[in-house]
């Protein structure tokens, strides 16, 4: 598991896996979700002194004009050659309990582990999007929301185990393991990370306990400051410690006036379409759905707008006003915006957050 200082600020990049990335909208600039611009994105990111890269798990898209997120890599191929192209960045992979057998993803994440040096990390999604999953017939109708949590739980403890263990006795009521053996062990002492992001209690409650680092969600900066607040607060109940994440899109040009700009024109791009099923497959309810979707609009995250200069402020006082210890950055051009970041965001940060 890596160590870094208490103190430390983790700033990353959430490649662009899938096409469209993570603003919605016809407007932006073509994002085809294969692996030449991941392969450039990690590669700029670890150039440019970031902390980690992170590649989601993905199944199916959302359609609209742009069918968004239709296109995507597997995760932890994708970050096995992402481990070849990098030297310093850390590399987190995605694994979906429902998919996976724990002792097949623990070997997963340790010939990554091996490939890249010791630097990888281990994503967990526990929960699911039942259309996602149902085409592949992975979906359990029998399952309620905190059977798949009671799930990824046996899961995890048996992952953990595999890595530390020589051999890993385990009777469940998902899983049974029987002498179950799994080498080479991880070269990360004493394992790789684990993350996680849980928006409901019992993801909450799961995230805390088995994560090292949670990325958290929130309406407004208020409500991501109290996750924050909670989270650290459950995991000392827990005699544990956690690092609470956020994810952030960042917006730049050479003035605000010209960035504000750029906004409008993604927002006025919004894939309605995209945006109606995907609110959807998050169970947002058929009545309440076209007043949802225009609240929700082309952005998914948190959205810094403005000259590099007025970013970095923003970056600054978004992390402090919510007690993050870690931020995960998308951009609509990942070339020009990785490059802005490193160059003319990062080194400030790095001194502020010291």
């Amino acid at each position: 598991m890596f160590q870094r200082p208490s103190h430390h600020k983790d700033f990353g990049v959430f490649l662009p896996v899938a096409n469209g990335g993570w603003i919605v909208s016809k407007t932006t600039p073509v994002l085809d979700g294969l692996y030449a611009q991941n392969r450039a994105a990690a590669v700029a990111a670890d150039q440019a002194g970031l902390d980690f890269v992170m590649s989601m798990g993905k199944f199916r898209g959302f359609g609209g004009e742009t069918d968004h997120w239709a296109t995507s890599l597997e995760s932890v191929a994708l970050m096995a050659a992402i481990a070849e192209a990098t030297t310093n960045v850390r590399i987190w992979a995605t694994v979906h309990p429902l998919l996976q057998n724990p002792a097949v993803a623990a070997k997963m994440i340790a010939t990554l582990d091996h490939i890249s040096g010791g630097r990888a990390g281990l994503n967990i999604v526990a929960g699911a999007y039942k259309a996602e999953f149902d085409q592949m017939s992975a979906w359990d109708d029998s399952l309620s929301h905190d059977d798949r949590y009671a799930l990824a739980e046996e899961w995890t403890t048996i992952v953990k185990r595999l890595w530390l263990e020589d051999s890993v006795d385990f009777a469940g009521q998902h899983f049974t393991m029987r002498d179950c053996q799994s080498k080479p062990k991880p070269l990360s002492k004493p394992r790789p990370e684990l993350i996680c992001a849980g928006m409901s209690d019992r993801g909450f409650q799961f995230s805390v306990r088995h994560a090292d680092a949670c990325f958290i969600g929130g309406r407004s900066r208020a409500e991501l400051l109290d996750a924050s607040r909670r989270a650290k607060a459950l995991a000392v109940e827990l005699g544990k410690t956690v690092r609470t994440y956020a994810m952030c899109t960042i917006i730049h040009a050479e003035s605000d006036a010209a960035a504000e700009a750029l906004a409008r024109r993604y927002a006025e791009g919004a894939d309605m379409g995209a945006i109606l099923s995907m609110l959807a497959s998050w169970g947002v309810p058929a009545d309440k759905l076209q007043a949802a979707a225009h609240k929700q609009g082309a952005f998914m995250t948190e959205t810094l707008i403005g000259s590099p200069a007025t970013c970095r402020e923003q970056v600054e006082s978004f992390m402090t006003e919510c007690e993050l210890d870690g931020l995960m950055l998308i951009f609509p051009d990942y070339a020009e915006g990785l490059a802005m970041f490193g160059s003319e965001i990062l080194p400030s940060l790095r001194t502020a957050f010291a």
